[in-house]
């Protein structure tokens, strides 16, 4: 059983890793707060339990084992999530936190149990997918909202940041997942953009947030 240290280094390098599954010492100590010397031990740890690949000078890379362990956790978090915002009455800006603490206990049934009752969601609160018991994740293939076009139609389907500043602005601007938006222009100079939804008649958005705003485009 790993511990809630190795865990999230586990995590870190799941969400850090590039398309070829690699990710870097630096980065890692930088997402986590640590130096180096420190990251480059616990990486090392993980390499003794078959957790992931490290040599000197070059990026980590987790094996299948990792990637699965990996992955649990994330849908441990996830589910916690979704769990707080749709049975508790949780904001979506309040989980995060908690499903941190809850996401490193060991308990199989608990989570079955809170999936089964939430109907076997796919996706958490901000729209990232809920990996599967087996470790599995669904790609979801969205666009962000800046790569729209004006006069095209769109719904918020997820979001590329969910960190509680983001979500308390979005909050003020009555942004959220499910929200159906058309684009009326896109400003060539700074590539900001007018929306509609709702009973907003006409909203600015900067480029900053179009960018993490992830949407599914209407035929």
């Amino acid at each position: 059983m790993a511990s809630i240290t190795e865990e999230n280094y586990l995590k870190a390098l799941f969400n850090l890793s590039n398309n070829q599954g690699e990710a870097s010492i630096s980065d890692l100590a930088n997402q986590l707060g640590v130096s180096m010397p420190t990251a480059n031990s616990m990486v090392k740890t993980l390499q003794k339990q078959g957790l992931c690949k490290y040599e000197k000078y070059k990026p980590v890379v987790l094996t299948e084992q990792g990637k699965k362990a990996a992955a649990l956790i994330i849908r441990k978090h996830r589910l916690t999530e979704m769990f707080l915002v749709n049975k508790m009455g949780f904001g979506w800006e309040e989980v995060h936190e908690i499903a941190e603490q809850v996401e490193h206990i060991h308990a199989p049934k608990f989570f079955e149990r809170m999936d089964e009752m939430m109907g076997f969601p796919t996706v958490d609160p901000h729209g990232s997918p809920i990996p599967d018991k087996l470790g599995r994740i669904q790609e979801l293939h969205l666009k962000s909202l800046s790569e729209a076009a004006p006069g095209q139609e769109a719904v918020i389907a997820a979001l590329s940041d969910s960190s509680a500043e983001f979500l308390a602005y979005l909050n003020s601007r009555q942004l959220s997942l499910g929200t159906e938006l058309k684009i009326l222009s896109k400003e060539s100079f700074d590539q900001s953009m007018t929306v509609a939804y709702g009973e907003k008649e006409r909203e600015s958005l900067s480029q900053k947030v179009c960018e993490k705003l992830l949407i599914r485009i209407f035929d």
